[in-house]
């Protein structure tokens, strides 16, 4: 789950996802920027998250790497900007394959995106949790397949 400062979307996308899958499923988050390494999610991803029983404190924003491409099947990107940024890491075909957008997987071929609730209130961030959670079940569906 990749978004840009991996404190917001993709904390809570990894969270709602792990919340859905076993616990040998391996789920992480990581930002295309390094604004926030070592930090917590934004306090309000925490608290979205928790209102629907999901902990997020045990996370620490990351920046994504060129390892990421062998450590995870698939590679979920928030938004076309960390597609694309993601894309620009990816060494060959097999790994841009790995790559997609999540709203994807609720709107195939739509390439919407979840809207960064940074700078706006609370009901960003649950706007957010709802777009991720409908995507996430699917995603957790085609796992457990």
């Amino acid at each position: 789950m990749v978004c840009l400062g991996n404190i917001c979307r993709s904390p809570l996308a990894e969270g709602i996802l792990q919340s859905k899958v076993s616990a040998d499923v391996k789920v992480d988050s990581a930002g295309t920027a390094a604004y926030h390494i070592g930090e917590l999610p934004d306090s309000r991803s925490i608290a979205v998250a928790k209102k629907y029983g999901i902990d997020l404190t045990n996370q620490r924003a990351r920046k994504f790497t060129v390892n990421d491409f062998d450590t995870f099947d698939l590679i979920y990107a928030m938004d076309e900007r960390n597609y694309q940024d993601i894309l620009t890491l990816a060494r060959n075909t097999e790994d841009k394959l790995k790559v997609k957008l999540i709203l994807n997987e609720v709107d195939l071929n739509s390439n919407k995106s979840v809207p960064d609730p940074y700078y706006g209130g609370s009901n960003g961030f649950e706007n957010v949790y709802q777009l991720l959670d409908e995507a996430c079940q699917i995603i957790a569906n085609k796992i457990e397949e």
